[in-house]
């Protein structure tokens, strides 16, 4: 049985606030095409989350979901994703939930803290956080991105959550990467030797691999 069968199989989890419940989200489109054709600032950080709030409030909703595989322009300021030397990396690997910062983020599922690091680049995740966990047999990674800087304080590699249990607060801009409040959510097979840090976008050359390497997030979280 494949990691992806067996993720799809557990039941419903949450990572953001426990309270809030799934009917209470909304899709979101960031993808370069709709982003461009409604002509969204994606360059400045609260007239980012200005439409964030927007959005949500339009469609009575308190979270806005999806990016997975999502190809955006959101990336095109940053260095950290358009080295000169490398194709551009604009597609995204993890699914984003938008939400106001300080917002509690929760374990997937029982795991122990793998590794952690303020990645703190400009459009890098800042505060990150990576769980390892074991599920009949396989070993897998959920990676936590867009964190308060407080969420770092007092962690140590080893230590065990269960699942569900808080784990970390949401960040705000610019300690976030420069974002709107969000957390990139993650599933990771093979973390290559990487701490705290794995790519959360690529490039179309590379899809192959880390499409393969980081299933989709919502076979754990059924967001329907």
């Amino acid at each position: 049985m494949s990691l992806e069968t067996l993720l799809f199989e557990q039941k419903q989890v949450k990572v953001i606030d426990a309270s809030i419940d799934y009917h209470h989200y909304v899709f979101v489109d960031l993808s370069a095409e709709n982003t461009t054709a409604l002509k969204i600032n994606l360059t400045d950080a609260r007239l980012f989350e200005n439409y964030i709030e927007d959005y949500l409030k339009f469609n009575l909703s308190k979270v806005a979901f999806g990016g997975y595989l999502e190809k955006r322009n959101l990336y095109k300021r940053s260095e950290v994703f358009n080295l000169s030397h490398l194709p551009e990396r604009n597609i995204h690997l993890g699914l984003d939930l938008w939400i106001k910062a300080d917002t509690n983020v929760l374990a997937a599922l029982d795991g122990t803290i793998h590794s952690f690091q303020d990645n703190s680049a400009l459009g890098d995740y800042g505060p990150t956080i990576i769980l390892e966990h074991q599920l009949f047999g396989y070993k897998f990674y959920t990676l936590y991105g867009h964190l308060s800087l407080e969420s770092l304080n007092d962690l140590t590699i080893g230590q065990a959550f269960k699942g569900g249990e808080t784990l970390a607060q949401l960040g705000a801009a610019p300690i976030n990467g420069d974002y709107a409040p969000h957390l990139h959510f993650q599933i990771i097979k093979d973390l290559q030797g990487k701490q705290g840090d794995y790519p959360g976008v690529c490039a179309a050359a590379d899809l192959d691999f880390y499409k393969q390497n980081c299933p989709d997030p919502n076979l754990l979280l059924k967001i329907k």
